[in-house]
C-alpha cells in the first residue's frame, strides 16, 4: 500500500478502532452512533470503509471527538453526544486531544485524495457540484426578488422608466442579496438562464423553471399562491406594533406556536440589529414537479444576506451544504430556520454545523424507537 493509500484510508481505520476499541470492555455499535449523530446507518458504514472512504466534515469528526471522550456517553445501551459544558475538565482535554488527532487524519486524507486526483485541470463548475445552487445544465432559473414599496420608490433619483436617466434595478430591495445570489447562480450555471424578475413582471413560463423567491416578499399574491400551496411549518409575522416586532412563528403541532425574534439594541433613531433571523427552503416546484422551489427570507435585509451567504460563502457553503446532505438525506422539501449575527455593519455568515445557529429544522430528525 503507498504512502498516500495509508493516508487515504487512516482516518477511516481511526474511526472504526474508536467504535470496537475505545474501551475493551464495551464494544459501540454502527447503529449507536447512527442514533447518537442522527444520521443514517450507511454514512457511519462509509465513513469506516477502507475501500471506498467517506471524508466526515469537521463537524462529524467533533462529535466523534464528543462521545469517545467519556464512557457517560452510553447510558443503559442509549447512545449519545453530551453538550461540552456537560464533561468534566478531565473529559473536555480528551476531547480536545482526540479532535484535534481526527482532524490531522481528516486533513492527510484530504491531502492525499487530492494529490491522487487526475492532474488535468478540472471545470470551474466542479467546485460547485455538491453545492444546492448547483441546476443541471440548461435548466432555467428565475430569481423573484422583493420590491421597494411605491413610497420609497419614489424618493429614489430616476425612478420613472420614462426618465434618461432610468435604472430599473432601483426598484428592488435585497440589493446585495440579488447581486451575491446572482453572480453565483450563473457561475455555478453557466449553460443556463439566469432570469430577474420582480413579481409584477413575471410572465407565464417564469412559473416552471427553478425559482427562487428572494426578500421580503411574503405579501405578494405570487409569493401567497405558493405558500398555500406548500404549506410551510415557518411563517414570517410583520408585527410591527408589537412589543418584540415582527418574528417568524414555528407551527410544530402543539397550541402554541413557538416565535423566533431578531435581537437589537437601542431604540428609535439609534436601534442596532444585532441578530436577524433568516429562512431558507428547499422543495419541489408545484407547477413543475422537475423544477424546484427555493426561498431565502429575513426578517431583515441583513437576514436575507446571511441566508443567502450560507451557501454561496466560500468559506461556509461546502460546509453547509454537507450539512444539508447528511441531514436531510433524500428529502425532496426541507428547510432551515436560522440566527444570523450582525457585528457592526458585517453580517456573519451562518454556519449550519454549530447547533445554536439552526432554530428549527424540517422535516424533523427521524426518531428511534
Amino acid at each position: 500500500m503507498s504512502g498516500d493509500d495509508r493516508a487515504q484510508t487512516a482516518l477511516a481505520r481511526r474511526l472504526r478502532e474508536l467504535r470496537n476499541s475505545r474501551w475493551p470492555d464495551l464494544r459501540i455499535t454502527q447503529a449507536q452512533l447512527r442514533q447518537a449523530f442522527e444520521v443514517s446507518l450507511a454514512l457511519i458504514s462509509s465513513w469506516e470503509s477502507t475501500r471506498a472512504a467517506k471524508i466526515p466534515p469537521p463537524h462529524r469528526l467533533e462529535k466523534y471527538a464528543t462521545f469517545f471522550a467519556t464512557r457517560r456517553s452510553i447510558v443503559n445501551g442509549h447512545a449519545r453526544v453530551l453538550p461540552l459544558t456537560d464533561l468534566t475538565p478531565d473529559e473536555l482535554d480528551e476531547q480536545r486531544e482526540l479532535f484535534a488527532e481526527l482532524t490531522r487524519l481528516r486533513r492527510e486524507a484530504l491531502r492525499a485524495q487530492l494529490s491522487g486526483q487526475d492532474s488535468e485541470p478540472s471545470s470551474g463548475r466542479d467546485i460547485y457540484r455538491d453545492n444546492p445552487w448547483r441546476f443541471p445544465d440548461g435548466e432555467p432559473i428565475t430569481i423573484i426578488c422583493s420590491q421597494l414599496p411605491e413610497d420609497q420608490r419614489t424618493t429614489i433619483p430616476y425612478p420613472s422608466p420614462d426618465g434618461l436617466d432610468y435604472i430599473e434595478l432601483y426598484k428592488h430591495s435585497d440589493l446585495d442579496s440579488l447581486f451575491e445570489l446572482h453572480g453565483h447562480l450563473r457561475a455555478a450555471n453557466p449553460r443556463s438562464l439566469v432570469t430577474l424578475r420582480a413579481p409584477e413582471d413575471l410572465r407565464s413560463d417564469d412559473f416552471t423553471a427553478h425559482l427562487v423567491l428572494l426578500g421580503g416578499i411574503d405579501n405578494s399574491e405570487v409569493t401567497t399562491s405558493l405558500r398555500e400551496r406548500i404549506q410551510l411549518p415557518v411563517r414570517k409575522v410583520p408585527d410591527r406594533d408589537g412589543e418584540l416586532g415582527p418574528y417568524f412563528e414555528v407551527h410544530e403541532g402543539g397550541d402554541t406556536p413557538a416565535r423566533h425574534h431578531p435581537r437589537h439594541t437601542g431604540s428609535g433613531a439609534d436601534i442596532r440589529l444585532l441578530e436577524d433571523v433568516a429562512f431558507f427552503y428547499r422543495g419541489v416546484n408545484p407547477d413543475n414537479v422537475e423544477r424546484t422551489l427555493t426561498i431565502c427570507n429575513g426578517m431583515y435585509a441583513r437576514g436575507v444576506y446571511g441566508v443567502v451567504r450560507a451557501l454561496t460563502d466560500e468559506r461556509f457553503r461546502d460546509r453547509n451544504a454537507a450539512y444539508l446532505r447528511e441531514r436531510f438525506g433524500d428529502a425532496t422539501s426541507y428547510s432551515i430556520l436560522t440566527r444570523v449575527l450582525i457585528v457592526g455593519r458585517a453580517v456573519v455568515t451562518p454556519d449550519w454545523t454549530r447547533d445554536y445557529v439552526r432554530l428549527h429544522e424540517w422535516p424533523e430528525p427521524p426518531r428511534e424507537d
